[in-house]
């Protein structure tokens, strides 16, 4: 019996029949509940009430509810039992609940009974129902104005329905607490009244010369009755009697160079007075003739702008920057304070002669002459001709061969063909009559020549010469002819040679490109404005707004019927500066208006208004380039078929310095460096020192290198020079491919290369990046690796000049790390074998003791290359007797010498140290 009722007891409760029968039901609750709560309260008052039935009831734990348990994504609410025999719940928050944070929440809920026993085995749970719980809003927070004080402004003897509008808001989330209900002045014994929307108006005329301004302070009110904490100021200007005119503009209107279209009347309006209008005509002219040629355009280089362009190659810069190789406009008089534009002022006493072999010499029926030029009307009753490009005799003859001159305001073109080209009476002159010619501002003139048809455009504009008269063809003569600039050259029929018809005015990219004429798209983007006039979303503009700008977007005209419209379309007018590092400074605009009243004679007067646009200085690029400034390379390299890559790790970084005043990070610095990316136009390679030697030494770079970049260059002894408008990333693979030859360096000193680069024609310019160039001769190389690589203090290895060159071929100043361990590795094996080798002398010396002296001729080795001494200390033969060392040569220390003849055969006589040599040999020619 006992037996039995262990082995019952022994059965866990959950497997017995009791167990089964205790806990039958589930805990039952309602499918959903709504609740309320007040927001910093923590009580929520859910309807239906939270109770949990359970039909095992009055059973123990069965029949209890344990617990209440919350679903959901961080709700703040907690569930606890008030009553667990009753079942009855309470919904709580377990921190602070905000109406403004969140107004309602939601989620899930269960109930749990206690099961079967104190441990909770057992338990059952409820159905899922939902809670809803709603959060009211407590009046917390006080109207608060939209903004910190108001302006308006009222002309005198006027009553406005509406001067203005102010504007309260709540942050209480319910509407009741939320809204604002009404304003009120607070301000006593003034001529104004608000309104529960916060319109306010006068309530008497009010006059200019009785008060000029009023300060009114208005409070607001929710609709709970709380009142802002603060009034607001309203300030109220009284004008005198109406005026016509614009208003709402700003005199100066900023701008920050890179941030694209910027509005420049945002608030503007035309006052009218009150008057009908019919129409209203408005022009806004930006006025930029000071700047640059014209306007802002790109200051690269003439031959720079051609490649950005895609203009044909072959064009001659007849005005090029004065240097050693382009000397002929040195002379001439520059304008340096055009931020990098190069250009030229002729006065009429200076003029140049181009060298003749920069003249082109194969004008034939079709060619190119384009210039910048400003020129303006010549003081005298008859003008003389100003010549600005001339070709004609050198000597002996005074006769034009072609020419581009100026006379009384009309542009000539003279071309005269030889009898060798045409035998008839052909076009020879062709003359323009237009304003531009003496208007004193940058026009660009491209002269496009088809025999016998010639194409006058400027400013990308197309004209037709209004008058052609025909002459004969030259006759052919053996007389050199010389190209002038400025003049043209008298050369015979005179007593002294001489320049005459001098130029007055400013010149400016003047190129010829013989065989091709350009196309209009090229010459549209060679005089192309960077900055003009624009206007921001045009498919916003009102109906009935005609607008109209001139090519160079300086002039705009717009047209309307309705003055709303009319003034919404001026707000949208805006400034635009595409360039990168714009010119800085003032650009002027001038806005003047007309309108048209209904079938009035007379009609008002608005008048015109001046302001400026401030072009803000840029910040300036920092162009900086790394690299490695020093290469030691071994004679062989450099006459090698690749030749020396000069600048294969080259890296061109620029940045710019910007304050950042608003973060804490950099309180009390002056800025921040940032990198930026940018175009380059030009590096230069230069040698310092003596000149590159053609018949030995060059530069050289692949044209393949150049392909799918706007890119070129010229080479010459003096260096090379990379140009074209184009990214620093490409100028950095162009220059990485540069290769410097020598095909016979030991003649040659060490080389240096001085690298600069540049943005924006010289504007921006790089650091000077040096580079020197060491050639390794064979016996600097095993010089060089003998004091880099030093033996261990108990062996000392000298080593073969011929031996170190095989063994240790050099590619620069520093040995490489490789290069180290590989040496110290073959020490290593060095004294490893040698070490050996006298292990097996000392059993072969107790062995053969006697032949030893017959044998030490052949044991003297030749020790003129390589000689390794072993100093061992005490070595113990195999019997533990101490063994005295293998005996010394006469006049040397005392220990192991061994000799190694690394340039002629080995000549050893025990076969041991035959085998010795064999590997020795192999391993140092295997490294």
């Amino acid at each position: 019996m006992t037996d039995i009722l262990s082995l019952f007891f022994s059965i866990p409760l959950s497997h017995t029949p009791f167990s089964i029968v205790v806990n039958k039901h589930k805990p039952w609750i309602e499918t959903s509940y709504h609740g309320v709560i007040t927001e910093n309260m923590d009580i929520v008052l859910l309807d239906p009430p939270l109770v949990a039935l359970d039909k095992d009831a009055p059973v123990p734990y069965a029949g209890e509810i344990c617990a209440f348990k919350i679903h959901g994504l961080e709700a703040p609410f907690e569930a606890v039992v008030l009553n667990g025999t009753s079942g009855e719940g309470q919904l709580r928050a377990r921190g602070p609940v905000d109406c403004e944070l969140q107004k309602e929440y939601t989620f899930i809920i269960q109930a749990h009974d206690c099961g079967a026993g104190p441990g909770g085995t057992g338990g059952k749970k409820s159905h899922k129902a939902v809670v809803h719980i709603q959060v009211n809003d407590v009046n917390e927070f006080s109207p608060v104005f939209r903004e910190a004080q108001y302006h308006a402004a009222v002309t005198e003897e006027k009553i406005y329905d509406n001067i203005l509008q102010v504007e309260a808001t709540d942050q209480d989330c319910s509407p009741q607490y939320s809204q604002i209900c009404n304003y009120q002045i607070t301000t006593s014994n003034t001529p104004f009244a608000i309104d529960r929307n916060g319109n306010i108006r006068n309530t008497e005329k009010l006059s200019f010369d009785k008060q000029q301004q009023y300060e009114v302070l208005v409070t607001a009110f929710d609709c709970g009755q709380k009142r802002s904490t603060e009034s607001v100021a309203v300030h109220i200007d009284v004008k005198p009697v109406c005026k016509p005119g614009w208003q709402g503009w700003n005199k100066r209107v900023d701008y920050e160079p890179g941030t694209g279209s910027k509005q420049l009347f945002p608030k503007m309006h035309l006052e009218t007075c009150g008057g009908p209008l019919s129409s209203v005509r408005t022009m806004v002219e930006l006025q930029t003739s000071h700047i640059g040629k014209g306007c802002d355009r790109e200051t690269y280089s003439e031959k720079s702008l051609q490649k950005l362009c895609g203009a044909s190659s072959g064009s001659t810069d007849l005005l090029p920057a004065p240097s050693v190789s382009t000397n002929w406009t040195a002379s001439l008089v520059t304008d340096s304070g055009r931020d990098s534009d190069l250009i030229f002022r002729f006065d009429g006493r200076h003029a140049a002669k181009i060298p003749d072999q920069m003249v082109p010499q194969n004008l034939t029926d079709q060619f190119t002459i384009a210039t910048w030029m400003k020129h303006g009307p010549t003081p005298g009753l008859r003008a003389e001709k100003e010549t600005l490009l001339c070709n004609s005799d050198k000597t002996e003859m005074n006769r034009h061969h072609y020419s581009l001159y100026v006379h009384n305001c009309r542009l000539v073109f003279l071309l005269r063909r030889d009898f060798t080209q045409v035998d008839t009476f052909r076009p020879a002159e062709f003359h323009w009559k237009l304003e531009q010619i003496c208007d004193k501002e940058w026009h660009y003139y491209v002269i496009n020549v088809e025999f016998p048809v010639v194409t006058l455009y400027v400013d990308g504009v197309t004209y037709d010469p209004y008058l052609v008269t025909d002459d004969w063809p030259i006759h052919p003569s053996q007389i050199d002819v010389q190209l002038t600039l400025g003049a043209c050259w008298q050369g015979g029929e005179v007593t002294m040679p001489r320049f005459t018809q001098y130029f007055r005015g400013s010149l400016s990219g003047l190129t010829i490109r013989p065989g091709k004429i350009e196309s209009q798209k090229v010459i549209s983007c060679l005089q192309a404005c960077k900055e003009g006039l624009d206007i921001n979303s045009l498919e916003s503009l009102g109906k009935g707004i005609k607008f109209h700008f001139n090519p160079a977007q300086s002039i705009l005209v717009m047209e309307g019927e309705d003055l709303e419209n009319m003034n919404a379309a001026l707000r949208k007018v805006s400034y635009i500066n595409s360039r990168q590092f714009p010119t800085p400074g003032i650009r002027h605009l001038h806005i003047s208006t007309s309108v048209q009243c209904f079938g009035e004679d007379t009609c008002i007067s608005i008048p015109d208004i001046d302001a400026v646009v401030m072009v803000l200085q840029p910040s300036e690029p920092r162009i900086t380039i790394a690299g490695v400034d020093r290469l030691t390379r071994p004679a062989a390299d450099l006459r090698g078929p690749a030749g020396l890559t000069l600048f294969q790790d080259l890296h061109i970084i620029s940045t710019v310095t910007k304050g950042d005043t608003a973060s804490h990070h950099t309180a009390g610095r002056l800025g921040v460096q940032e990198e930026i990316i940018h175009n380059l136009d030009y590096c230069d390679i230069l040698v310092l020192g003596e000149e590159l030697r053609p018949e030995q030494e060059s530069l050289q770079l692949q044209r393949s290198t150049l392909l799918g970049k706007h890119l070129d260059t010229t080479n010459s002894t003096s260096g090379m020079s990379i140009y074209g408008v184009d990214s620093m990333s490409n100028y950095e693979q162009v220059i990485r491919q540069v290769h410097y030859h020598n095909w016979h360096p030991t003649q040659t000193p060490d080389r240096k290369f001085r690298l600069t680069c540049s943005e924006l024609n010289g504007r921006y310019t790089s650091n000077e990046f040096t580079l020197e160039i060491s050639v390794l001769h064979k016996s600097e190389a095993g010089e060089h690796v003998n004091q880099m690589v030093a033996p261990p203090q108990y062996m000392q290895v000298v080593h073969h000049p011929a031996m170190v060159h095989s063994l240790y071929p050099t590619h620069g100043s520093v040995p490489s790390a490789a290069t180290v361990v590989i040496v110290i590795c073959i020490a290593a094996l060095v004294v490893v074998v040698v070490l050996g080798i006298y292990r097996i002398h000392l059993t072969h010396q107790q062995e053969c003791r006697s032949s030893d002296t017959t044998k030490e001729g052949e044991l003297d080795w030749n020790d003129s290359a390589l000689n390794i001494t072993v100093n061992p200390m005490e070595v113990r033969g195999r019997g533990g007797l101490k063994t005295k060392p293998w005996r010394r040569n006469k006049g040397r220390k005392e220990g192991v010498h061994v000799h190694l003849n690394m340039a002629s055969t080995w000549r050893i006589a025990k076969g041991t140290i035959n085998a010795f040599k064999y590997e020795t040999e192999i391993r140092h020619n295997a490294t």
